[in-house]
């Protein structure tokens, strides 16, 4: 069906165009009239036309014109222009336009059925074009999650600089770095919970197109297959994103795509995200962004940077349980790193015990594994001769007993340590923005400012700071304002606008309205009290 509008201030006109068009296409076309330059533009931008055939001048807005408005709008429109005169002037505008063709009035029958011809075979053709390129448009909706999936495994397992370039390829990512985050199930415990856990967890398999667009609405990126009910998500970057500012873009996007999820899917989750690694190092920051999630903040969105701090194996290897060990390592969750060394030993025991030299090859392995990410952590000092006795201790051993003993301490030590150093690292920072703040009160001070001195995020540094000191950070600056005024009070000759100055406040009235909220009297009773106590003190 071709839908046609015919624009001229002559109803004889229109009428003839009509009968003419209908004898050639009869049933297959639908046809539309106007006659004014307002009309048409009404008109076109309501019916969406296939083709115009239209004169130069109609009344109020001229046909020239009609037609620029017109194609702002819609493209792909042909323009035919049937008019009694042509002046060359009209003529150049209309080249610029893109007319089809130019019929002078009284128009030629045979003339008007050629011209109808060729607009005809020009919309045919546009729409084939236009269905060529939805299907390829669809098929490559079907291919690229298939293509994405593959690209976020390589990338897990490393697997060589060849494929990852032909991933790249052909998903279009021309950019040297990126990060990635993984989009987890939120952390649920006891019977009940693991039950709920399975059902949420056919709940991402089954809704996992729908997680994915919503995924794809908030980050240009590429999406990984479900994987133990988690999903790996890969974000290009440029060079002339800065790092600090980017993770605080993303980790706000991330936090309303967590709840925008929430309320799609119905079901919890978390989300922690790795550092900026170049393209063929994503492994790391994958590593990175588990490692968050298996931090113990409480937060649905943890970034790798706010935390203080593959290969090919064999079809039975508990490469899961291998990672998840790790992670608890990494995190300091001492309990749960101990609950998966001692899962993975006991595997070693069922398929290996014959193979003791094996088993304390691979304990001695993931002992030093551990005892790096405590080094990467700062949590531990290397030392060169540190290790000495470890070959020598394991090799002497005569039983499975003795060498899951030693194994269970040792990952025990590096999980203290890291968790100590995690403590320390926090008290460290609330220390700093503390100062940070004594030395910068009387400035407008806000909380983006503090966090960025620290290079934390503000979503990070606010409920870090809460924990620590007990105070929100408005809190802690109007209460160290206060001191401080109350200070100058006692001991300065200064005025109260002086003061109020001095500890931050350029408004003198709310200054005195948040000294009295907060002391329980006003700038002005509590000087006073202050004279009158001194005075008593002399007498």
């Amino acid at each position: 069906m071709y839908k046609i509008i015919i624009a001229d201030d002559e109803t004889a006109v229109i009428d003839s165009l009509t009968h003419i068009i209908h004898q050639q296409l009869k049933e297959s076309c639908v046809i539309e009239s106007a006659g004014t330059g307002r009309q048409v533009i009404e008109l076109a931008e309501s019916f969406r036309p296939d083709i115009i055939f239209l004169d130069i001048h109609l009344t109020g807005i001229n046909g020239i014109e009609a037609m620029r408005e017109i194609r702002r709008e819609n493209a792909s429109i042909l323009f035919i222009v049937v008019s009694a005169q042509m002046k060359f002037e009209y003529a150049k505008a209309a080249i610029g336009i893109g007319v089809l063709e130019y019929l002078n009035k009284p128009v030629d029958k045979e003339a008007i059925r050629t011209t109808l011809n060729r607009a005809i075979k020009q919309v045919d053709e546009a729409r084939k074009q236009r269905s060529s390129a939805l299907a390829d448009k669809e098929k490559l909706e079907i291919v690229t999650p298939v293509i994405e999936r593959g690209f976020l495994y390589a990338m897990l397992y490393r697997n060589g600089k060849e494929e990852m370039d032909s991933f790249r390829t052909f998903l279009g990512i021309h950019e040297e770095t990126g990060y990635v985050m993984s989009l987890q199930l939120d952390e649920m415990h006891g019977q009940e919970a693991d039950e709920e856990t399975e059902k949420a967890g056919d709940v991402i398999q089954r809704e996992y197109s729908g997680i994915r667009d919503v995924i794809k609405s908030y980050f240009r990126c590429s999406v990984g297959a479900v994987m133990d009910n988690m999903i790996p998500i890969f974000v290009p970057t440029t060079a002339e994103d800065e790092e600090y500012q980017l993770r605080i873009r993303v980790i706000e996007t991330a936090r309303k795509m967590i709840r925008d999820l929430a309320q799609t899917v119905g079901v919890r989750f978390r989300l922690g995200i790795g550092s900026i690694h170049d393209f063929y190092s994503l492994a790391e920051s994958y590593n990175e962004a588990m490692r968050s999630l298996a931090s113990n903040s409480t937060d649905l969105v943890v970034h790798a940077n706010d935390l203080p701090i593959s290969g090919n194996y064999d079809s039975d290897y508990p490469v899961d349980i291998e990672n998840l060990l790790f992670q608890n390592v990494g995190a300091g969750n001492r309990n749960q790193a101990v609950y998966y060394a001692k899962i993975f030993f006991d595997w070693m025991l069922a398929q290996y015990s014959q193979n003791v030299m094996d088993v304390k090859l691979k304990t001695l392995e993931i002992v030093f594994h551990a005892e790096r990410i405590g080094y990467e952590n700062g949590s531990m000092l290397h030392r060169f001769t540190m290790r000495s006795e470890y070959l020598e201790t394991v090799m002497g051993m005569f039983t499975y007993e003795q060498l899951y003993e030693w194994f269970e301490a040792k990952i025990s030590e590096v999980c203290r340590n890291i968790l100590t150093k995690k403590e320390q690292s926090t008290v460290d920072l609330v220390k700093k923005a503390k100062l940070y703040i004594e030395r910068n009160y009387a400035k407008d001070l806000m909380l983006d400012e503090v966090s960025r001195q620290l290079q934390i995020s503000p979503y990070y540094f606010s409920k870090l700071f809460k924990k620590r000191t007990g105070n929100n950070f408005i809190e802690y600056v109007t209460n160290v304002r206060m001191e401080k005024a109350k200070e100058l009070l006692r001991n300065s000759d200064k005025s109260m606008k002086e003061i109020c100055i001095e500890v931050g406040y350029s408004d003198a009235n709310y200054f005195s309205r948040t000294f009295k909220k907060n002391v329980g009297v006003s700038p002005t009773e509590y000087k006073e009290e202050g004279i009158a106590l001194y005075c008593a003190s002399d007498e």
